[in-house]
């Protein structure tokens, strides 16, 4: 898998954690057949990566605190919004933030593995014709080139 900004700054360990539950999901699902990997398709578009889940962070905090410091006519309230925007425009300029982290950490994903993942299940479900190669073999052999061709597909 190419990198990006967000797993370049992500600990190893957690990339691999994410990238096993992927494989391990594709392999589960390789033996459930067609309505499994279509109900996981679905979750999949519901998900949200790790971009928005930051920016919803840093938009609700921020919102809290001025709100505070408004209704509690307590300037120092403002110290909250001050302390999460700048961390969102380091996210912006470098790719990364403390919360990113902890974001990661608890499993938010990024839009590119996301993407990964709902490819690979569209492969191994069969809607790519020119793909056979998926659509033979063992479960863990067929995820593993489901996986093959959605890596191929991002690279």
């Amino acid at each position: 898998m190419t990198a990006d900004r967000v797993r370049e700054h992500t600990a190893p360990a957690v990339n691999a954690r994410i990238d096993h539950e992927i494989a391990w999901r594709l392999r589960y699902l390789a033996m459930k057949g067609d309505a499994g990997i279509t109900a996981r398709i679905l979750e999949l578009d519901r998900e949200w990566d790790v971009e928005r889940a930051l920016e919803a962070n840093a938009a609700l905090l921020g919102t809290t605190g001025l709100a505070l410091a408004v209704v509690r006519h307590n300037p120092r309230w403002l110290i909250l919004p001050g302390l999460v925007l700048p961390f969102l425009l380091q996210h912006a300029v470098q790719g990364w933030c403390p919360p990113l982290e902890v974001f990661r950490r608890l499993g938010f994903r990024t839009r590119k593995e996301i993407d990964r993942e709902k490819y690979a299940l569209m492969v191994l479900r069969g809607d790519f014709a020119d793909l056979p190669s998926a659509l033979t073999g063992s479960p863990a052999e067929r995820a593993e080139a489901a996986l093959q061709a959605a890596d191929a597909w991002s690279a």
